[in-house]
């Protein structure tokens, strides 16, 4: 059994991801800030017939996001899968003209040092199996920068270029990376951007393994 860690796991997307990934056999490694609300979410899906831990760790503080990683390893599996998408801060998302140096400092540390710390980890793992896929979850302003989100906007065509160099880079080595777009809120009830039409996504950026950036619905011009 391989391991799918979701970095960033929440009760919304998080979970819908979750338990899509889950019903396909796959271990769930719940990666978030808070040691008490992963625990208590793994709880919740292993009573729902799933295997599922929690960790603690926080994505500005990369040895803590490793350590995360290599214990989900250890008490799971070897990671096959990993999504990316915690929530950005409320600094990150200041107009262009508010936004500070000091700012940007923690949106590079979510966005950019977060990601390449956390591809690095699983890294290893995934080419020991011959296989594996990376998935970037970004708001609209990872596609089309937006100077009313200036911190997301900035820090996030980091992490884009990242990702699209990776899935250049690795997919000769069966390596998937991909990006979903989900431009504005995630909303329960939504043809294109509730939870499970949106971990139906991801789900299938996975098994066909073709595009690298999917949007979930067309951005307005």
């Amino acid at each position: 059994m391989t391991t799918v860690a979701l970095i960033g796991a929440g009760r919304g997307l998080g979970a819908a991801v979750a338990r899509r990934f889950g019903r396909e056999g796959f271990s769930l490694a719940l990666i978030s800030r808070s040691q008490e609300r992963v625990d208590a979410f793994a709880e919740e899906l292993n009573a729902e017939g799933f295997t599922a831990r929690g960790f603690e760790a926080n994505v500005r503080d990369t040895r803590s996001l490793t350590e995360a990683l290599d214990k989900a390893v250890q008490e799971l599996g070897p990671i096959e899968v990993m999504t990316y998408s915690p929530l950005p801060q409320k600094e990150f998302l200041r107009p262009l003209l508010e936004t500070t140096a000091q700012d940007l400092e923690g949106a590079v540390e979510f966005s950019i040092y977060g990601p390449v710390a956390a591809t690095h980890q699983v890294l290893q793992g995934m080419r020991a199996l011959g296989r594996g896929t990376v998935l970037f979850i970004n708001g609209g302003s990872g596609a089309r920068p937006s100077a009313k989100v200036a911190g997301t906007s900035i820090s996030f065509a980091g992490e884009s270029a990242f990702a699209q160099m990776l899935h250049d880079e690795l997919a000769e080595e069966n390596i998937h990376v991909g990006q979903l777009i989900i431009p504005g809120q995630i909303t329960e009830g939504s043809e294109n951007k509730d939870p499970q039409v949106l971990a139906e996504k991801l789900w299938a950026m996975h098994a066909d393994r073709n595009e690298f950036r999917v949007f979930a619905e067309p951005m307005d011009q």
